[in-house]
């Protein structure tokens, strides 16, 4: 919503008169200035149902942009090649959801993150020389977002994709043969069950923590003359002759709000409608955070076979709703039958 601040100012003429003044002489107030709480100004004043009206209209408006001519995919198509022994494909913006459990089927129980490919598309090709000299890159944006959260410039890199604004921009190195043509969007398809997968994002910020908890220490005793130093750290090691702390002494400190990755995490299901990843274990972040996932660097957990450069919905064979790992239990089949 948005509020009403008013600035008032005490003005004769084009000069600005004192507390002084004022009581002397008659005065006008002016300038009412109006303050905006939200970047999302059709929220103003309307109900519920036009609100809905007003975000369909407008994801209806970004479609035919995609759809008309600022779509750079109405051109040529770049050639695409085919997948060698070390080559790097791109990568996926995921939404986290929350975590479910799965079953396999010799009955053992794994907690899954579901990850979710939100609006995910290839912004722009970064070449091997504007990178860093060694590999080329492509800047891929997930989620869309309001225009009003991006500046003037990065407006500009979103109309020469010809996609939406995107609320999370990444880069993902790619080989020479893996290059994709920006405006290309990406699914959860590019990823197959049984793959293993590298998830990168900032984790849950803790705020100023002390050391049982930023460290896991012990603490000291609670009885036996311990007064006041149950959660403290205790002598910081170094006696006279550092006279000094060694750096990276476990200290209390700022937890949290970091860059992780967790490498290895297995694939269980792919959600081919919704565009739904279920991941092995745990993954960084909070609810509703943006991850960013990509193929593992861990070398004996690299699937041989992979969609490349990535899945294409209009060239490749329609895939089935969910698809599951060889060794999972699906619970739309029986288990039991008989004979």
């Amino acid at each position: 919503m948005a509020g009403w601040t008013c600035r008032i100012l005490l003005q004769k003429g084009a000069r600005l008169l004192s507390r002084r003044a004022v009581t002397e002489s008659p005065s006008q107030i002016i300038a009412c200035a109006r303050t905006v709480k939200t970047t999302t100004w059709f929220e103003e004043h309307l109900t519920k149902g036009n609100q809905e009206y007003m975000r369909k209209i407008t994801a209806e408006e970004y479609r035919k942009l995609t759809a008309d001519r600022l779509n750079p995919l109405k051109d040529e198509p770049w050639p695409r090649q085919q997948w060698t022994e070390g080559s790097k494909r791109v990568g996926l913006v995921a939404v986290k959801l929350g975590m479910v459990p799965v079953w396999t089927k010799t009955g053992e129980r794994h907690v899954a993150t579901m990850l979710q490919v939100q609006d995910c598309h290839v912004i722009k090709y970064i070449s091997k020389d504007e990178n860093d000299g060694d590999t080329a890159a492509l800047l891929v944006g997930g989620k869309n977002v309001s225009p009003f959260y991006r500046t003037e410039s990065q407006m500009e890199i979103f109309r020469n994709a010809g996609v939406p604004p995107k609320q999370k921009l990444t880069s993902f190195r790619v080989s020479d043969n893996a290059i994709i043509k920006p405006g290309t969007p990406l699914y959860a398809a590019h990823f197959r069950p049984g793959q293993y997968v590298d998830v990168t994002a900032r984790t849950i910020g803790k705020g100023f923590q002390g050391v049982m908890k930023r460290w896991g220490f012990k603490g000291q005793p609670a009885t036996h003359g311990q007064t006041k130093t149950h959660r403290r750290p205790g002598a910081s090691g170094p006696g006279g002759d550092p006279a000094r702390v060694w750096k990276g002494k476990k200290m209390p400190g700022k937890m949290g709000n970091v860059n992780r990755t967790a490498h290895g995490l297995k694939i269980w299901r792919v959600n081919t409608k919704y565009n739904v990843l279920y991941v092995n274990g745990s993954v960084p972040g909070h609810r509703n955070c943006l991850v960013k996932i990509k193929d593992t660097i861990l070398p004996n957990h690299r699937l041989l076979t992979p969609p490349f450069p990535t899945y294409f919905t209009e060239e490749e064979e329609e895939l089935a709703e969910d698809l599951y790992d060889e060794s999972l239990f699906v619970h739309t089949e029986p288990s039991l039958a008989l004979t």
